[in-house]
This record gives structure tokens, sequence and C-alpha cells, in this order.
């Protein structure tokens, strides 16, 4: 494992993440918080892109957990049938809509422990929530940020926690907001998997990865 780069370098890292995108957005379509619940929720072993194909006629008819439950479980999965483990998510997503409604008014709850009670919101969906509609820091561990945080340094660690509790230990608070933002557009885009385009990185002069690629 790489080492933790250290406080001044991680101050250049964001500041120049925050100077090429001020204000990163995620890439999943939504209108109010519920809407951003279920699609993240839907996500999971998909891609944003597919998520957003799927869901923009559902929110159309279904933007609140009433209208998701009159919707009902078969005509919801006519919508996400495209959608990998589409079957056992729209169950969840009837479920949460439920639960939603017996147990937080309606709304959707704004802490991490109350939205972890939902099915199939795990901590990482719980996150992004938190981080995208409520504005909390909350940094939400996906592949490219795990991939991004232990090839570079900037939040090594062995699991999905580790490597949340780095972001949060080691970045400056006023990057933090954004971090997990900017680490996932990163890995999505430049610091790839298999190929990563180390040539045209903006923040190859402080990475300490060994491989870089031509």
């Amino acid at each position: 494992m790489v080492p933790q780069l250290p406080y001044l370098t991680l101050k250049h890292v964001f500041a120049r993440f925050a100077e090429i995108e001020p204000e990163p957005k995620g890439e999943l379509e939504h209108v109010n918080a519920f809407t951003l619940l279920v699609a993240v929720a839907l996500s999971a072993q998909a891609t944003d892109i597919g998520v957003n194909r799927a869901t923009r006629k559902l929110f159309e008819i279904a933007d609140t957990p009433q209208e998701m439950l009159d919707l009902g479980e078969e005509a919801l999965i006519e919508h996400i049938k495209t959608i990998g483990l589409y079957r056992n998510k729209a169950k969840n997503v009837i479920k949460l809509s439920r639960l939603l409604i017996d147990n937080f008014g309606g709304e959707v709850p704004s802490s991490r422990a109350a939205l972890t009670t939902l099915p199939g919101v795990g901590r990482k969906t719980a996150n992004v929530v938190l981080s995208m509609w409520f504005h909390h820091p909350a940094q939400a561990v996906d592949t490219h940020v795990f991939r991004v945080g232990n090839r570079t340094g900037i939040c090594p660690g062995r699991d999905e926690l580790t490597v949340e509790r780095a972001i949060e230990d080691n970045v400056p608070v006023e990057f933090q907001r954004h971090a997990h933002h900017w680490l996932i557009l990163h890995g999505r885009y430049i610091c790839t998997a298999r190929k990563p385009k180390c040539s045209i990185c903006p923040i190859r002069e402080w990475c300490l990865y060994e491989d870089k690629t031509a």
C-alpha cells in the first residue's frame, strides 16, 4: 500500500481539482431527495447512464414515496428492468417507500443511521444522499474512490471504511464537501482501472503511482 500523502501535498491536489471543477456534480438525475435516494439505490452494480435512462419516465409519474407505492412493484419493474438486479431493487424501493411514510413522515431522513435502516441503503448510498442533497461532507467510497485513493496516496486504505476515514482525517476541511465527487470523476475519466491516462492527469506531479503511463 502506498503511504498517505502529506497535508501540504493534499492541499495542492485538491486545489487543482477545485480549479478544474469548482462545483462537481453527481451524474444521477433526480428532482428531490426521494428520487435521489432511489436513483442511488438503483445504481449499485449499474452505470449512472443506465440508471438515468430507466428513471427519467419513472420519476415523471412517481417522485414521492406514496406515488411509488401507488405505482406498485410490478409496474416499477417494467421501468427498471434494464438495470441489473432489478427485481430485488424494485422490492427494496417499494419497502423503503413504505418505511419512509411509516417511520419518517414521508421525508428522506438526514442522518446516516436513519438512512441505513432502509432496505437497499448501505453506508455508501447514505453518504451520497447526505452529500448531494443535504450538503454534508460525507464521503461515499465507490470503486473509483477506492482505486484512486490507494493508487495515488490521496486516501489509502484496505477497505471502504478506512478509505472514507482517510479522506475525513487527512483532506483539508475546505475541500471535504466535494472531495469524493472529485475523486469519483477523476477515477471515472482520468485514473481509470486498466489504462490510467497519466499523460493528461492534472495531479500527476503529486501522485505516488509508480507505473505512470506515458
